[in-house]
Formats: C-alpha cells, sequence, structure tokens
C-alpha cells in the first residue's frame, strides 16, 4: 500500500512528461524516475531522471534553451554544453543538432531531466560526425531549462511572435476592446523608429494603432503578456511610407520591423444589443458568475454624462441615494436596463447608450443638465448588490401559485398598454412557476389549469398582435389539449390559419367553434371574413386554370403546317388531354 501511494505520488508530480505532442498513449501512466520507455515508432527510448515542473511541453517553432551532454553507447563523450559552462538555445524543426534531439525535447517538461537513446537513423546515420562514428547509436542527457514560445500570428510568417513573458491566463482580448501596451519599435539595423510613453498607450483594437501588425499581435496575448514581433512589410508600411505621425521617426518603403511588446492590461467590451446601440466597456470584473438578469431587484450608483462630458446625473455619490430598480420591468431606460442585466455584484463599467436606446427624440430636463434629443449617453455604474427573483424549484406550492398569478396581472396590464412583447414573456414566465405536472394537489391542479388555460389564450393573443401566426397557432393548441371546445382558441387559431392562408384548417375551427358557441358574434364575424377570402381564392384559382389552359390552347396551334387529316387526329388528342387536365 504504502509503494503504491509512493508511485501514485512520483506519477503526479511528472504528470504530462511522458507524451509527445501528437501522439497519445492513453494506457501509459506517466514515466517514474529512473523507468526507462520507448516513446515511437521510431525507436525513441527516454529514461526520466528527474521529473519536470507542470505540464506543459514545447511545440514545434519553439526556441528552447537546454544543457545536453551526448555519448556513444559505450559512454564516451563527444558533445556536453555543461564542459562549455553555456547552455544552448535552438529552434525546434531545424535539426541544428539532429532530428532525435528535436523528438526528445518535445517530450520534455521545464526543470525536467532525461537520458535518450536514438537509434542512428535519429541521430547522424550512416555519415556519423566528429566523434560519432556512422550508424552509432547514440545517448542524449538533457536538461530542459526553459523555452520561448514562438507564434506565427498570421499561419504566413508575417508576424513572428516570440514569446518572452507569458502573461495572466484569464483570456485575450477582442476586436471591440480597449487595451493598454508598451511598446519599442526599431528597424533591423536597431534604429528606433516609434516608442510608446513608458505607462502604455490605450486604444480599441478595431481602431488599430501603429501599423496593421500590433492589434493583430495583440488578440493573440495575455494580460501582462511581453513579446518580440518581426514583422514583415506586408504588416508594416507595404505602400511605401516613409513618413510616420508626428512624433515617429521616418522609414524606408518596404521595412521589416522588429517590435517589443507588452499587453500591460485590457478592458473588454461587450456590444449587448448586437447593432452596437448599447455597448458596455468592463472597468473592473464583478464577483462570482450570477448577473442581474431579468427580474432581479438590484441597486446601482452611476454618473450620467452626455458624450461632451457634461454630467447630467449622479446616484449614489456625494451622499445622493442610489438607485434601486427590478431589471426588465421598464423602470429606467431601455439601454440601462438591459445592460445592468449583464452585469455583475462589484462591477463597475461604462455603458454608452444610443438615443434609440435612451430618451429618443425628447428633451429631458434632468438633475443636473439638460438631455438634448436624440442624444447618445454615457453612463459610469456600478452595481452595488442586486438580489435574483426566486426560481420556481425554490418554491412551495402556494407560492408559486401565486406567483404566477402575479405575473399574468402583470402582463394583463402591459397586453393593455401595448407592450405585446414583454407581456408575452410574462405570460411564458407565469406558465414556467406552475408548468412542472403532478406537483399539486386535486385543489390546486383545477387552479393550475385554468391559469396555464388563461396565459397560453392571452400569448397566442400577444402573438396574434406581433404578427407570429405559428406561434399563436402553438399557444391555442396547448389549451385545445386540455378543452377540445375551447371557444377563445378554436377563434384565435382560426385566425391565424387565415393569416397563414390556410382556410381548410380555419373553417374546420370555425365550425367546431360554432358548434360550441352557435350564437357567437365574434365567431360568426370570422366566419363571413373567411367566406370572403375563400371566394377571392377560388376567383384567383379559377383565373389561374383559364390563362393556364389558355397558353395550353396557344401552344397546341403553333407548329408547321401538315395534312389536314393529321391536324383533326391532333385536336382530338388535345381535348383528351384538357379532360384529363379537368379531373
Amino acid at each position: 500500500m504504502a509503494e503504491e501511494k509512493k508511485r501514485r505520488k512520483n506519477s503526479s508530480e511528472d504528470f504530462g512528461s511522458d507524451e509527445e505532442p501528437g501522439e497519445v498513449i492513453e494506457s501509459a501512466p506517466p514515466l517514474r524516475v529512473g523507468e526507462e520507455r520507448v516513446f515511437n515508432s521510431t525507436g525513441l527510448k527516454k529514461r526520466l531522471l528527474r521529473p519536470g515542473a507542470g505540464f506543459q511541453t514545447p511545440e514545434f517553432g519553439d526556441e528552447p534553451t537546454v544543457h545536453y551532454v551526448g555519448t556513444l553507447a559505450d559512454g564516451t563523450k563527444f558533445i556536453s554544453t555543461r564542459d562549455k559552462g553555456e547552455p544552448f538555445t535552438f529552434k525546434i524543426g531545424q535539426d541544428q543538432v539532429c532530428s532525435g534531439f528535436n523528438q526528445a525535447v518535445l517530450t520534455m517538461t521545464k526543470g525536467e531531466i532525461a537520458l535518450f537513446t536514438l537509434p542512428p537513423h535519429l541521430g547522424f546515420g550512416d555519415g556519423g560526425t566528429d566523434g560519432v562514428p556512422p550508424n552509432s547509436v547514440i545517448q542524449f542527457e538533457v536538461e530542459l531549462i526553459s523555452w520561448i514560445t514562438v507564434v506565427d500570428v498570421c499561419k504566413d510568417g508575417g508576424i513572428l511572435k516570440r514569446v518572452v513573458k507569458r502573461g495572466e491566463q484569464t483570456g485575450q482580448p477582442g476586436d471591440l476592446d480597449e487595451v493598454k501596451v508598451r511598446y519599442v519599435v526599431t528597424l533591423l539595423d536597431g534604429v528606433t523608429v516609434a516608442e510608446s510613453p513608458k505607462e502604455g498607450v490605450e486604444f480599441y483594437l478595431k481602431d488599430g494603432h501603429f501599423c496593421p501588425a500590433l492589434p493583430k499581435a495583440i488578440k493573440t496575448m495575455t494580460k501582462e503578456e511581453k513579446v518580440d514581433l518581426i514583422v514583415q512589410p506586408q504588416y508594416a508600411f507595404s505602400e511605401g511610407i516613409t513618413s510616420l505621425p508626428t512624433g515617429y521617426s521616418s522609414v524606408t518603403p518596404n521595412s521589416v520591423l522588429r517590435v517589443s511588446l507588452e499587453l500591460l492590461s485590457f478592458k473588454p467590451v461587450v456590444n449587448i444589443t448586437d447593432d452596437s446601440k448599447v455597448v458596455k466597456k468592463i472597468l473592473k470584473v464583478g464577483e462570482g458568475s450570477l448577473t442581474a438578469d431579468e427580474g432581479a431587484s438590484v441597486t446601482i450608483r452611476y454618473t450620467g454624462m452626455l458624450e461632451d462630458g457634461t454630467v447630467f446625473e449622479k446616484k449614489g455619490y456625494d451622499g445622493k441615494t442610489s438607485l434601486s430598480f427590478i431589471t426588465d420591468e421598464e423602470q429606467v431606460i431601455g439601454g440601462l436596463d438591459l445592460a445592468v442585466a449583464t452585469m455583475k455584484k462589484g462591477e463597475q463599467a461604462i455603458l454608452t447608450i444610443s438615443h434609440e436606446y435612451g430618451y429618443g427624440s425628447q428633451e429631458v430636463n434632468s438633475d443636473l443638465a439638460v438631455i438634448p434629443p436624440f442624444s447618445t449617453l454615457v453612463f459610469e455604474v456600478e452595481v452595488i448588490d442586486f438580489e435574483k427573483e426566486k426560481a420556481p424549484w425554490e418554491m412551495a406550492n402556494h407560492e408559486r401559485i401565486k406567483t404566477a398569478g402575479k405575473k399574468k396581472e402583470e402582463a394583463n396590464l402591459l397586453f393593455k398598454n401595448g407592450k405585446y412583447q414583454r407581456a408575452a414573456k410574462k405570460y411564458y414566465k407565469a406558465v414556467d412557476y406552475v408548468g412542472e405536472e403532478g406537483q399539486f394537489g386535486d385543489d390546486d391542479n383545477n387552479i393550475v389549469k385554468l391559469l396555464k388555460i388563461s396565459c397560453w389564450l392571452n400569448g397566442a393573443a400577444c402573438s396574434l398582435k406581433l404578427n407570429d401566426h405559428q406561434e399563436a397557432i402553438k399557444l391555442c393548441s396547448k389549451v385545445l389539449e386540455i378543452e377540445f371546445y375551447n371557444v377563445k382558441a378554436l377563434y384565435r387559431r382560426a385566425k391565424a390559419f387565415m393569416e397563414i392562408s390556410d382556410l381548410q384548417l380555419a373553417e374546420l375551427d370555425i365550425k367546431k367553434a360554432l358548434e360550441a358557441d352557435p350564437h357567437s358574434s365574434e365567431v360568426k364575424s370570422l366566419q363571413k371574413t373567411l367566406k370572403q377570402l375563400q371566394a377571392e381564392s377560388d376567383k384567383r384559382d379559377a383565373k389561374l386554370y383559364t390563362n393556364m389552359f389558355a397558353r395550353m390552347a396557344k401552344d397546341c396551334s403553333i407548329g408547321t403546317k401538315r395534312p389536314k387529316l393529321e391536324k383533326v387526329d391532333n385536336s382530338k388528342k388535345d381535348g383528351v388531354m384538357a379532360m384529363e387536365l379537368e379531373k
């Protein structure tokens, strides 16, 4: 048992050190110190002498720094960086030692020491080299000190990125984000072309900066990452630009640039409405994963400004009361409502809200300034706290029924005010609270059934107002599964069928509705409208067939002249075809 624990401990320490990239060894456990394994079909052998740290290994194109000692099978040494006192840096893929040496280093983690045995075809082959006879099996004791990751940013060699310092593993900036970077740009001869301020420079990635290479490279970086770039002319100044903006030195056309670049920080920018009319720039990330989405009681503090910086309102600062409201209840302007619903507790952000989601064409007298018509608004907002609405599963049955009834009443009020989209959402939410079957007793089941029917019918009325006829049909069908002769459901479904020109199904629903309520004036009126639509449809069909037969007759009358007997025979055939079509 003790030996097994020790084996597991060793296995966990050198996890990841036994696999060559591109090769999956599912059944093999990590190497233990002193253990040897044949690594792939080429015959490369590896014995672990000291485990490394972590699980990352170099990749093709990277630049590792190693110490290594090469010996023959009999122990004769033919090369040693340790004897020279300097480690060796090379690029994986260029076979600066031999092909097997590349394969060996690809299996190692940082700080690892291993002994590799290479067959002749992975070593120096039948030609040998200094100190190595032809067709010799050789060994390398290798220590992987570190490596620099090299990335071909555009996959065409135009921007090569060498990672000097790895950044925080917190994600990379996107096109909309605002970044802060520090950089020095030089030519290949070492002449400095441009340099950012020591505190860095801020810009939005979508706007670009200096040359096309910078935003492209930055999108592959993480916070606090430092890199060196080699930039070919097509991503620098390939158009022959010889003078740069004020403060930059001149460059010759088609210059290759070296760029020392550090991503100091970035502020994520979120397009809330997909049309860039409500945009959120995150200044401080909030706590946890929950957001103040629809129905949450949220408390915020903010400063509201016009685009020119004029402050028109403050809440929660300088002794002023913070603002509390329920999201998705239209208690604040639309853009603020939508954006806050995406925020976490403690999150700070700058919101830019176009007039369509602000005060529109109205002039508004706010606390500190007048907001002109069609104004874009800027809010610096912090979510102090919020309390999410209880989920159905968190409630007792009587709470769920009560909440569903309340949602329905709220939806009814929205419907009366012409806010059909929001009313429909409320009806759906009401049903969600009582949606699970078999959760209620007999007495409650009847109440729940009536609630569902009412919400589905009203939801169908919203769908008809919104011209979503398929949704109206779906909701009415739900009602009719429970009450086969519900007149309102039949009436609204028939109306939806008529809107999508399915007159036969509309006629069936109207007949059922009149069977249930022969005196319904609304159904009779709808039936009259249906008959008019059917008459118009019949006229269109008659005209269509008349034109079709006219074209057929015309086509049959055109042709080369033939004997009289042949013409008579053909006309008889045409008559038979016409009769068949009429059937």
